[in-house]
């Protein structure tokens, strides 16, 4: 007997129906995913700026994050830690969270710029807008290479060991509030002298083995780890 075109359409739509359906919950998923992801703030470090950040920019951007979601800060990198800079970077902060409607953001800095973002999440308020901070090669304890050009300029002087900045970073909990705190330091970093200099107490801490100061920027491992941490 010939099977009637009314059967065969009778058994395909349960089966219609149902694809329509999961059809219909794959964007809420993918939109879902996307809320719940805080915009990334780059900051650069001495005498750099936010082009340093390009090859990391991609990686991030070929993990499925958007233009919309990294934003990279630049600034006057001659000027005072605690006086000038952490004022300067929570207000971006701020505009970041304003333009994107999150209540808190990302931070990833490279050597100098973690001593500015660290003060703003210790000393400025940031840590209920911070929800992780990540330091690449930071002086977080001081740098002797900073005597160099400490004579002259004033975030040299904020670098080296024992001064006013890294007194009062030091003072207390490293690793204050709810924020998420992890670095990236190398054995063979030229700049930051000594080398554990960039550890932190209450951070995780990754050894990121035999790689200049600025090689951190573009090391592949650095920045699965990197990525890895703020998705946590």
């Amino acid at each position: 007997m010939p099977i009637r075109r009314s059967t065969i359409r009778r058994a395909y739509v349960p089966l219609l129906l149902a694809a329509a359906a999961l059809l219909a919950q794959l964007p809420a998923a993918a939109g879902a995913e996307a809320a719940e992801r805080r915009p990334v703030v780059f900051v650069h470090g001495y005498n750099a700026d936010p082009g340093v950040w390009g090859s990391l920019r991609d990686d991030f951007k070929a993990a499925g994050y958007t233009e919309g979601e990294l934003y990279s800060w630049g600034y006057d990198t001659s000027q005072s830690v605690n006086e000038t800079l952490s004022g300067e970077f929570g207000a971006y902060v701020d505009e970041v969270r304003a333009r994107t409607g999150a209540a808190e953001v990302d931070v990833v800095a490279h050597s100098f710029g973690s001593l500015v973002t660290r003060w703003y999440v210790k000393h400025g308020g940031g840590t209920g807008k911070v929800a992780h901070w990540a330091s690449l090669a930071g002086p977080n304890h001081g740098t002797g290479t900073a005597w160099a050009c400490a004579a002259w300029s004033q975030a040299c002087r904020d670098m080296t060991p024992g001064s006013y900045v890294q007194d009062r970073l030091a003072e207390g909990d490293e690793t204050p509030g709810d924020t998420a705190y992890a670095t990236w330091w190398s054995e063979c970093d030229e700049v930051i002298n000594p080398d554990d200099s960039v550890l932190l107490d209450g951070a995780t801490n990754n050894a990121a083995g035999c790689l200049k100061h600025n090689e951190l920027l573009g090391d592949e491992g650095v920045s699965r780890g990197v990525r890895d941490f703020v998705a946590s």
